[in-house]
């Protein structure tokens, strides 16, 4: 169950993988539904409707028909002098109503006491007949729980549909954006690693000592982790990858930003989202790694981190020309990327003391570590950060994912031990083949089947 959970984790869900819907018409859509709520948005803010009936003179019609009727008195021209005689005389005070019958329930008001009875035996007969009913429906909701707000709140790529051949109208089409040249960003590499959000709240205390920060799952949007101190701002939504071996090396990856200190930032566009992203974390301050969370029998010699300490941005690329992607990303997305980390350099179980005598001093050290790529992810320029599955964003995963029945034909011997192509290895071949239709040869194309 696992591996067949594992096997399946980057292809698109069964809504997205519509044969009769390709994934361009669908991308058209759904950056055309974005554009629309943007203008709907910007057009609430304004408050243009309060403004629609808002006239400073007489109408059109007005006009006409005072043209119409020139002998009609205008009471704006004469004043209100002509109706003064149809005001009645002042006569003082006004009389006072005429005597009559007192209702009967105005002249005995019920009793204070007989009221109040009433309504408790009125309160006690609806509380007898409530409780078992109350007591299901609290056994109810505690057996229900409500889905936290931040489930599904990650901007989830799609994986990008590649042809290699023509299709069945005999049209040749590989599923490579036609404005992929133009109207796109790459990231690249992205790391092996768990996707979460970074959500940070308001803290009284010290920025970098009081825990202010909590990593989300991307699916149910559940805690990974206790919440931990970090130099975030509060009111802070990042979209991260948590690395694989973030307790080595204590990097969290940041792919996105939500929002920064309170200030939405999804609403914007992608290379505004990405240069905010990296500017904002550059600002922030550096802190010593924290207390070192490795079993008291590795101690001496190994360092683990508690938490993450390292927010690390994946590198954008705005060139993302065809011959840019087939010299540079493509081949970067194939490669490990380094990062420099500091950790506490391996006493041996000697602490250095200050000049006090009191306080150990640790020594820190910077190393580099590898981090394995895992693909290629490309975004419409154009686009918002949206939750959900999303058609604007396209997935090219460095390595082919393998369902259970062809792992077990492999295993067994029955698949004839073939392995799927990668399907950057697709995309860089499709990529060529662009190249060289642009350049007037004739592609070589395989026959869909």
């Amino acid at each position: 169950m696992f591996q067949e959970r594992k096997a399946a984790f980057k292809t698109p869900p069964s809504a997205v993988r519509d044969t009769s819907v390709s994934q361009d018409v669908r991308r058209t859509r759904a950056l055309e539904e974005q554009k629309r709520r943007r203008a709907e948005r910007i057009d609430s803010t304004r408050q243009l409707d309060f403004f629609a009936d808002l006239t400073l003179g007489p109408s059109d019609d007005e006009a006409d028909e005072e043209e119409e009727m020139p002998g009609r008195r205008d009471a704006r021209k004469e004043g209100i002098s002509q109706f003064a005689s149809m005001l009645p005389p002042s006569s003082g005070s006004v009389p006072p109503p005429a005597p009559g019958p007192i209702p009967i329930d105005a002249a005995q008001p019920a009793s204070p006491d007989v009221s109040m009875q009433t309504q408790a035996q009125k309160r006690t007969k609806n509380g007898r007949k409530g409780k078992g009913r109350q007591d299901g429906q609290s056994k109810a909701k505690s057996n229900k729980k409500k889905p936290s707000k931040w489930a599904d709140k990650c901007m989830y790529a799609e994986l990008l549909e590649m042809k290699d051949g023509f299709d069945p109208s005999g049209t040749l089409h590989d599923g490579i954006p036609n404005d992929i040249e133009t109207g796109w960003v790459a990231v690249t590499p992205i790391p092996v690693g768990k996707r979460c959000l970074a959500v940070t709240h308001q803290t009284s205390g010290i920025a970098g000592i009081v825990p202010n920060t909590t990593l989300r799952s991307r699916v149910l949007g559940k805690p990974l982790m206790k919440p931990f101190p970090s130099t975030l701002p509060p009111q802070t939504v990042l979209d991260c990858i948590l690395d694989e071996n973030w307790r080595d090396n204590g990097i969290l990856h940041i792919l996105d930003v939500v929002s920064w200190k309170g200030q939405d930032v999804a609403d914007c566009e992608t290379p505004f989202r990405f240069w905010w992203r990296d500017t904002r974390l550059s600002e922030l301050s550096s802190f010593p790694p924290p207390p070192n969370a490795a079993p008291s029998e590795k101690q001496p010699s190994t360092y683990e981190f508690p938490h993450p300490t390292t927010f690390a941005p994946i590198p954008y690329h705005t060139d993302t020309s065809l011959a840019h992607l087939l010299s540079t990303l493509i081949p970067l997305t194939r490669t490990t990327r380094t990062i420099s980390v500091t950790v506490p350099v391996p006493d041996g179980g000697e602490a250095t003391m200050d000049l006090d005598g009191t306080t150990p001093l640790v020594q820190l050290q910077s190393i580099r570590v590898n981090v394995r790529s895992d693909g290629l992810l490309l975004y419409v320029a154009q686009a918002t950060y949206e939750p959900g599955t999303s058609p604007l964003s396209s997935w090219v995963p460095l390595r082919a994912y393998q369902t259970h029945e062809e792992r077990i034909q492999q295993e067994t011997g029955h698949g004839g031990g073939s392995v799927a192509e990668s399907p950057l290895d697709l995309f860089e071949r499709l990529v060529k083949r662009k190249i060289a239709k642009g350049m007037g040869a004739v592609p070589e194309v395989e026959m869909a089947t």
